[in-house]
């Protein structure tokens, strides 16, 4: 019998394991699985390999709902119904709320997805870097913890994640937005470049519009063609999961890969309960799992962890992960894991419309817009509000149609499509303050089903992001104005909470001393060097761009080093 016991315990030992599937999770399992290293991944959510997406091919008709999100559907998840992307034909990819209780001290929508790759099969897309002016920005205003590496130290991660993802974008010259390793561009419409147009005259080229920057294959290259990925169809059915891989997936891209190297070992179902320290090794030797689906305890043991199972969860594992040495949580020294939690604010809009153009009108689906680099505080403080806003900006003709008239007639007017004016658009993407105030933490006594601790929300905005806002509606305004647009209306988003956003991030934060963040330059843990956290908790903060770009480059970059520290012995 102890043989037996210690032949299992070789197959549950790895060289690594990655916690979490999704965008910075599969990157690590390609990282660490092509440099040689025997990989466990575990995913706590369902199997789903690339193709096994139910709706992907379904016409609308072969819907129930045609789509349309039912009240009942409303009624059991009021909020992962609030969620862009969910509906009758990607629900299966959400977490449903009732199995997943929380609590939210303030109002949080914790939008989750449970299965292989997470919610990159659900993500906007969105990639833009940092620019050095971002990991700058906490050292020169005074607030938050000071980043330990600049754009220099990642400028070639972001190389090397763009060339393999593939990242659709054209090369801008922005010293506040770089350049990347870019496919060819999406077009913007004619009234987008009338847009950038008259910015361009108007502010002297100080608030630039360009075509936004997407995961997506408008050029395939070769080594896109070797994961089986081909070019984007523009289906504009993201959301459904993408057979052709058209857009950047673990599912689709860095788990097939990893999986290809024969160093990869998968396991669903599977959620983390805690990583195991050892007093005497003082270091982590594995991880604590309970089966989804059976509720079986499992450990897996290995040298190096990456703990990837995005910002609330890495929070939850890592303060559920207990020992003599580390009482309030792994590498808590400090008593500040799950504390600092930020976001980004996108809970107000701006619309107008443009009378121009009415000889041409858009064609086909394109899967991103344009977009507004941030043009406020970037250099210096200038405004009675800290750091800025990054904004959409789209314009599409309206259809207008004539539902006069009864029997043939009206059928007749129904089809006949018409247009009217354009309408342009902008949301709003605030960067908000990483404050003490803004936490998670393990409740003492609720448990979920799987006898891990609830987590205890409490998020919210305050003054900074009103003033942030304010000058949103204020400055594009004021924009849209001077491009000649009309019927400019601003929009609060009644309803929009913190979490909504799912750019959720910090709580295991990256710094230089040890008494104010969690992890080092490397994304190591301070007091626990073989413990990786390359996912949003890992953010010291969060700038104005969507933030998947910076994860990816964070994890190739910290998994690289990880391997070269194991084979020196070091882990």
């Amino acid at each position: 019998m102890a043989n037996f016991n210690i032949d299992s315990k070789k197959k549950r030992t790895f060289d690594a394991i990655a916690i979490g599937s999704g965008i910075s999770g599969g990157w690590a399992a390609k990282e660490l699985s092509e440099k040689g290293l025997k990989t466990l991944v575990l995913e706590r959510g369902k199997e789903v390999n690339h193709g096994d997406y139910p709706t992907t091919m379904m016409q609308p008709w072969e819907f129930e709902h045609l789509g349309q999100i039912t009240k009942e559907m409303k009624d059991a998840n009021p909020i992962a119904t609030k969620c862009y992307a969910f509906g009758e034909d990607s629900s299966h990819f959400f977490v449903k709320d009732a199995e997943h209780p929380y609590i939210q001290e303030k109002p949080f929508d914790w939008i989750r997805g449970y299965q292989s790759g997470g919610k990159s099969l659900l993500w906007a897309r969105g990639t833009q870097r940092w620019s050095k002016y971002d990991f700058e920005g906490p050292a020169r205003d005074g607030f938050d913890v000071h980043w330990p590496i600049g754009y220099e130290d990642l400028a070639p991660w972001y190389s090397h994640v763009e060339i393999f993802a593939g990242i659709s974008g054209n090369k801008d010259g922005l010293e506040s937005l770089p350049d990347g390793e870019f496919l060819k561009p999406h077009e913007q419409t004619c009234v987008e470049k009338h847009f950038t147009d008259q910015m361009r005259k108007h502010y002297n080229g100080a608030r630039p519009v360009i075509i936004g920057r997407c995961a997506h294959l408008t050029d395939p290259q070769p080594i896109h063609y070797q994961q089986g990925r081909a070019k984007c169809q523009q289906r504009d059915l993201c959301q459904r999961g993408c057979p052709y891989g058209g857009y950047f997936s673990s599912n689709a891209s860095t788990l097939p890969w990893a999986k290809m190297t024969g160093n990869m070992t998968m396991r669903n179902n599977s959620v983390v309960h805690s990583i195991i320290y050892d007093e005497k090794k003082q270091k982590a030797i594995g991880v604590k799992v309970i089966d989804a689906i059976t509720k079986q305890e499992i450990e897996y043991f290995a040298r190096i962890i990456f703990v990837n199972g995005s910002t609330v969860n890495t929070n939850i594992i890592l303060l559920n992960s207990k020992s003599s040495r580390f009482p309030n949580g792994l590498g808590n020294d400090n008593g500040l894991m799950g504390k600092y939690i930020h976001f980004h604010n996108f809970e107000t809009t701006i619309s107008g419309e443009y009378e121009g153009f009415l000889d041409k009108k858009t064609d086909g689906i394109r899967p991103n817009g344009s977009y507004i680099p941030r043009f406020r505080n970037v250099k210096k403080q200038e405004t009675d509000f800290l750091r800025g806003y990054a904004s959409g900006f789209s314009a599409s003709r309206m259809e207008v149609t004539n539902r006069e008239g009864w029997g043939e007639e009206l059928k007749k007017n129904l089809f006949e499509k018409k247009y009217g004016n354009w309408r342009v658009g902008s949301h709003f993407m605030g960067e908000t303050i990483p404050k003490i105030s803004n936490y998670v933490k393990l409740d003492e006594t609720l448990k979920d089903q799987w006898g891990v601790p609830q987590v205890r929300i409490h998020v919210e905005m305050d003054g900074n992001d009103a003033k942030m806002a304010k000058d949103f509606r204020e400055q594009l305004t004021e924009m849209y104005t001077l491009a000649g647009f009309t019927n400019i209306k601003t929009h609060s988003r009644n309803g929009w909470n913190p979490g909504l956003d799912i750019h959720e991030m910090g709580g295991v934060i990256m710094g230089n001393d040890p008494k104010n963040s969690q992890l080092n330059e490397w994304n190591q843990l301070h007091h626990c060097k073989n413990v990786f956290v390359t996912d949003g908790a890992c953010m010291t903060s969060n700038s104005t761009q969507n933030p998947s770009l910076t994860y990816m480059a964070l994890t190739a970059r910290a998994a690289n080093h990880a391997v070269e520290e194991f084979k020196k012995g070091n882990l």
